[in-house]
């Protein structure tokens, strides 16, 4: 019993170990176009993935063309596209196995930083258990457990990101805010000074008008 035990850990370390394997986080500079390539060997693999832009020079609004993302298969077909955005999920079923592309397009000319995750997960099927005998229902459990676990680690790397994103945005309105009010007194100290300029101007010409 003991051995069974200590096997089936065993498997369950070596599959998780595997899911490991088949994780992609990395940060990417967009300065125009940018990709990425991910080989997938089982036909009907979940391709999944997030990614958020970290930084960026200007901030995100309504008149930002924000970045695009596509999803490429070997055949050269577009499986996944999104537009315009700042940062989003993916979950994709591969139609064959094969090396996937993912690019990132930046229509503007302000370079981004991109924190990117993939993962390629998958879980035998029936036919997959038809084919091998060495698998049995426990080994799917496993896989399937694997790609829970694997879910939570893809959400938690998600929200970091955007919480980083978050603080380099409170931080550059930070400095834009202190940069407009520094301005804006400034300003106001040139505008009182031309005033008292003028107002004395004013005066010298009256007390000159007057002793004449």
């Amino acid at each position: 019993m003991a051995k069974i035990w200590g096997k089936m850990w065993a498997l369950m370390g070596l599959l998780l170990f595997n899911s490991v394997c088949n994780v992609s986080s990395l940060s990417v500079n967009v300065n125009n176009i940018e990709c990425v390539y991910e080989y997938v060997l089982y036909e009907g693999d979940t391709i999944s993935g997030n990614f958020v832009v970290v930084d960026h020079d200007i901030f995100w609004g309504s008149d930002h063309p924000g970045i695009d993302f596509t999803v490429t298969s070997p055949l050269g077909n577009t499986v996944h596209e999104l537009k315009g955005t700042s940062g989003d999920k993916f979950e994709v079923k591969a139609p064959r196995s094969g090396m996937y592309k993912f690019c990132f397009h930046n229509p503007h000319s302000a370079p981004e930083t991109v924190s990117f995750h993939i993962h390629v997960g998958h879980i035998p099927t029936e036919h997959d258990l038809a084919k091998d005998e060495h698998l049995d229902p426990i080994n799917v459990k496993i896989a399937e457990l694997r790609e829970a676990l694997e879910s939570v680690t893809a959400e938690q790397k998600y929200l970091k990101a955007r919480d980083t994103r978050h603080r380099h945005t409170n931080e550059s309105t930070r400095k834009r805010v202190i940069g407009y009010t520094v301005g804006e007194y400034i300003l106001l100290t040139l505008v009182s000074a031309l005033q008292v300029i003028y107002i004395r101007q004013l005066f010298s010409k009256s007390v000159a008008y007057n002793r004449v």
